[in-house]
């Protein structure tokens, strides 16, 4: 039998996925060491996993280092790579939005002429120009976009909101919001056929699990 490769989100993403696959009975005990390892292996069931950057998840099952990922939509988003997208975990939901300051609401609706700041200069690129047909300048930002507008360096942001409690205490707002988001299962095209049956045995179970559980927490 071939081995099952996992490509994890490092973080808190990694550990929720760790304790899904524990109830689906897949764990691999390697990864709850203090270890420098960078590949984790549960042999009898020839089960590899390993934690990547969240933005190298979507290259790793792409081109076949890995058989699965585990991921959130806004980095399946912006990376665009050429995977089935199989599951949505329901994990880590949040939104992506535009935000910025109340009084630039109007300016939003009606101007050609925003300059937006963000991490994700895909997302925000497809928005405006494909699904606004606004022609915008987007500003590619690392560290956190909430400071552009107040600097006076962008009108707006695209970003990923959760609570929207940074954005209140920095005296910005929810302008529109662009898609739901949350942790998703993709999965390489060639190992879908090689491993098919393996794979939607685990996206089944791993499908179950997340509806007994959101069921009991009603």
């Amino acid at each position: 039998m071939n081995y099952l490769t996992f490509a994890l989100a490092k973080g808190r993403l990694a550990d929720q996925t760790m304790a899904l696959l524990e109830k689906i009975g897949m764990p691999c005990e390697e990864m709850k060491e203090e270890t420098r390892k960078l590949i984790f292996v549960n042999e009898e069931l020839k089960l590899k996993l390993f934690l990547a950057k969240t933005s190298d998840v979507p290259t790793y099952v792409e081109y076949g280092a890995a058989d699965i990922g585990v991921v959130g939509k806004d980095t399946i988003m912006e990376e665009n790579r050429n995977v089935y997208e199989m599951l949505d975990l329901r994990l880590g939901k949040c939104k992506m939005a535009v935000a910025g300051f109340a009084q630039t609401a109007e300016k939003l609706r009606q101007s050609h002429h925003l300059r937006v700041a963000t991490k994700y200069p895909n997302i925000a690129r497809d928005y405006f120009y494909h699904q606004k047909r606004q022609t915008v300048s987007i500003i590619k930002l690392n560290g956190s976009v909430e400071l552009a507008p107040i600097v006076g360096l962008s009108d707006v942001i695209v970003d990923i909101v959760e609570s929207g409690r940074t954005l209140r205490e920095n005296g910005l707002t929810v302008l529109e919001e662009i898609c739901p988001l949350s942790a998703r299962v993709i999965v390489n095209r060639v190992s879908m056929k090689m491993q098919h049956d393996r794979i939607m045995e685990v996206i089944d179970k791993m499908r179950k699990i997340r509806k007994e559980e959101e069921r009991c927490s009603q």
